[in-house]
Order: C-alpha cells, then structure tokens, then sequence
C-alpha cells in the first residue's frame, strides 16, 4: 500500500474535532528515546544507522498500537510523500530529509506517529484533536512502555533518558498545542502574551514548529526543558497555560467585536472576496486568509457553513497537496494558479458574509463556543 492509499483524505482529517477546538487545533506529545551502546543518529556511519534502524523497525512493527499501520524506510517515499507528511504535521522537516536508514511509523487514524533515526533514534508522537494532552500523554506513555520492554534504552540514573540534543534530556518529553489565534494578532496583544509564556519556561514557534513563522495566525506552545520535572507535571502546567490563552483569545475576540467591529468585519469580508475571486494566489497568503474566514465561522458570519470545509481549504491548498492532484511537476507559479482555481469552485456557494455579528441575547455580542 502506498502512502497515498493509507492516508485519510483531508475531507476526513478535516473533520476530526475536540474540545476548544475553534482555538486548539491539536495536542501533542512527543517523547525521545534512543538506544543503548548504538551512536545517536547524526554521529553514526551509513550501516550503524541501517542496523540500529532493522533493530527499531521490528520492536515498532509488534506494537498493538500500530496493528494495520504504515511502516516505510524514508528511503522509499518520494519528495512530494514526504512533503505531505510534513504538512500534515506527521513528522518534522529535517525527518523529511532523511533517506537511507530513517523511517516512519503510522496508525491507522493517524493519531500516533514513529520516526526512526531522526535526531534521536525514537521519536515517538500521539496527536489529537482539540485540547486533549492528557489523552495524548497517556497514548504515548503507553506504546513507550511497550517498547520499552523489547528495547535497551539509553539511560542515566542521574540525568534520565540521554538524547541528541542536551535540552531534551531527562523526560524526553515535548509536549505542545497547536493555537489558531487571531483575535490576539489582529488586537496586536500576541507578542505580549509570547512574552508572558516564555518567561513561564514555554516555547511559542510557528506552524510548522522551531524556525517558522506563525502563519494562518496558528502558534506552537510547548515545554523547553525535559530535566527535573516529572512528565505529568509537565503536561499538566502546559494544560494550564493552554486554558489561560483560549480565555486570552476568547477575550480578545469579544473585545474586538464591541470596540472595532467594523475593522473586524473589513477583515474578515476583504479575505473573503480575494480567496473567492482570485486568479492566482500564495500558499502564505492564502493561509492568512483562510485564518480570517475562520475566524468569521467562529463568529457565526456564515450561517450554514461547516468549518471542516476550511479546516480542508487550509490542507488542500499547501505545495505539495496541490502538486498530488497534478501528474506532472510544478512551478510555484503554477500552483499559485491552481490554488486560486481549487479556492473560488470550494467557495462558490459559500455566500459573503454578514455585515452584523449576531445578536441572539441584547448584548451585541456573541461569544465564540467551544466545538
């Protein structure tokens, strides 16, 4: 089976959903572990990394967890296979570099991924929709501990689990919560509220992680340090911080409403009106538009619209999903076409939006719920 027959379309991935999911997109847990007597990843030779990847391949394929999986050395997935992992947040762009004795493991639903010798030889990740880090926790302590059993792990009865790189060392824990949060960005409060986070010992990075901006206004939040914290503290000071910064955004949005609804609603009808018009249109610009259309469905701007078919735009419409559909390979400038094409035949029968938010109580605002 190849990867594209394995995958969910992103109509289905689209439509997975958790709690405070119109702010929380998703909730990760990762844990790195490595293995005893074998070089880490990046200071092994070609046949060290084959034979600790034969080892780590076949304790992964027993696993319950991924039973009707899909485990693939990266040597055999193609550019555009690995570009759409990449974007559909599975695994990490420099695993997307990796060929000859790195590989991947993946359930059925997506919803726990193993790469093999990227950094560390194990990096092991449960995904979930909404805010859901403790299930996502208890989901990868689980297949740890099943793993735990079959190999020798690299480990210190001073420091913990020894990884590649020194602040992962300890737990071996990231934990993190990918944020949609407009109402911040567009009030101008984000940078204050990055500030906030990072001096509570956080990370706040963009959307696909360390290095990238934070584009479609969707942020990363998640731990720094691994050494001196248990893995439960962890997930729940991250917990805690998450449910502060949905009330931020919750609060940002109303704010937003009653003080400048007409800036609002400018910029949420002026993306409108380019992603449904447009004849050629950026992967980045086109996430920053569909960020603001969400934002309008959050707000109850287009009655009858699902947000799944949004949550789709923002997958479909990425570089190397644009190129799936197409045989041959495309300039940028092509899929700017193809994008703007895709974009006005999805929202064609989507009507503009409301020029009022909804009123349904007397106070002139109407407060974003939980989905």
């Amino acid at each position: 089976m190849t990867l594209t027959e394995f995958l969910s379309s992103p109509a289905l991935s689209s439509r997975r959903s958790g709690p405070h999911g119109h702010i929380v997109l998703s909730s990760r847990v990762r844990l790195a572990r490595n293995l005893k007597r074998h070089p880490f990843p990046g200071w092994a030779k070609k046949p060290e990394r084959v034979k600790a990847f034969d080892i780590l391949q076949e304790a992964v394929q027993t696993l319950p967890q991924l039973k009707d999986g899909f485990i693939e050395s990266m040597e055999n997935l193609g550019p555009v296979d690995k570009q759409i992992l990449v974007e559909r947040h599975l695994i990490s762009r420099e695993h997307a570099a990796k060929g000859t004795g790195s590989g991947l493991a993946l359930n059925s639903d997506e919803s726990v991924c193993v790469m093999i010798n990227e950094e560390d030889h194990l990096r092991m990740q449960a995904l979930r929709a909404g805010l859901q880090i403790q299930e996502a926790w208890t989901t990868i302590d689980t297949l740890d501990t099943a793993l735990e059993k079959r190999l020798d792990y690299a480990f210190s009865p001073e420091l913990g689990y020894l990884t590649a790189c020194p602040t992962n060392v300890g737990t071996g824990i990231r934990v993190s919560a990918m944020l949609h949060l407009p109402g911040l960005v567009l009030s101008e409060q984000v940078n204050q509220i990055i500030q906030a986070v990072n001096k509570l010992g956080l990370a706040v990075r963009g959307f696909y992680g360390e290095g990238t901006e934070a584009l479609g206004n969707v942020f990363q939040v998640s731990n720094q340090m691994t050494l001196g914290e248990s893995e439960l503290d962890i997930v729940e000071r991250l917990t805690k911080v998450v449910a502060q910064l949905i009330e931020h955004e919750e609060n940002a949005r109303l704010s937003l409403v009653e003080k400048q609804p007409k800036m609002l609603l400018n910029h949420i009808g002026r993306s409108y009106g380019i992603l449904s018009n447009a004849h050629s249109i950026s992967s980045k610009e086109t996430m920053n538009l569909l960020s603001l259309m969400r934002l309008g469905l959050d707000m109850k701007l287009f009655p009858g619209v699902d947000q799944s078919l949004i949550n789709e735009l923002f997958i479909i419409t990425q570089p190397a999903h644009l190129q799936r559909q197409i045989s041959e390979k495309l300039t940028a400038e092509e899929r700017d076409l193809l994008r703007a094409d895709l974009l006005r035949d999805r929202l064609q029968q989507i009507c503009r939006p409301q020029c009022r938010f909804p009123d349904p109580d007397g106070t002139g605002l109407d407060k974003p719920s939980a989905s």
